[in-house]
């Protein structure tokens, strides 16, 4: 069962990883905590995701005043344990997380140009192309209301 919990002390030094292959389409674990403190002052909510008590991922959302919307920044699933669907529960929970705080009416969110999974998933999820891009991400968004 996919749970989320709030990073803390207890469970920040995590060796989570994804593949050789996918290092140039996600973050890694140290660069998403990097970022959360970065965007402290924006309400950033950075989780570890697990499957019952086992870590299986990270994720980071943060609020963007400038497009009105909740910044879905960051999510990844360790390379052990891609392919059980971790992800888009993962995903779906947070999503629930961003409607019932009910500050934004839509989630943004890029994907690097060339992640076919990601753009899948977040398609799955209700996310449309925006036909906007910065660089080679590709901006998507969602309407929660």
């Amino acid at each position: 069962m996919i749970r989320l919990r709030i990073v803390d002390p207890e469970n920040w030094r995590l060796d989570l990883k994804v593949s050789e292959s996918q290092k140039r389409f996600v973050s890694d674990d140290m660069r998403l905590l990097a970022r959360a403190y970065a965007y402290r002052e924006r309400r950033s909510n950075a989780y570890v995701i697990y499957n019952d008590d086992v870590p299986v991922g990270m994720a980071l959302y943060y609020d963007c005043d400038e497009l009105n919307a909740f910044d879905f920044s960051q999510l990844f699933i360790d390379e052990r344990y891609q392919g059980k669907g971790f992800g888009i529960e993962a995903a779906q929970q947070i999503l629930d997380i961003m409607k019932s705080d009910g500050k934004y009416d839509k989630v943004v969110l890029c994907y690097i140009d060339g992640n076919a999974a990601a753009k899948n998933m977040y398609e799955k999820l209700g996310f449309c192309l925006t036909g906007e891009r910065d660089e080679d991400e590709i901006i998507m968004e969602k309407k929660l209301r």
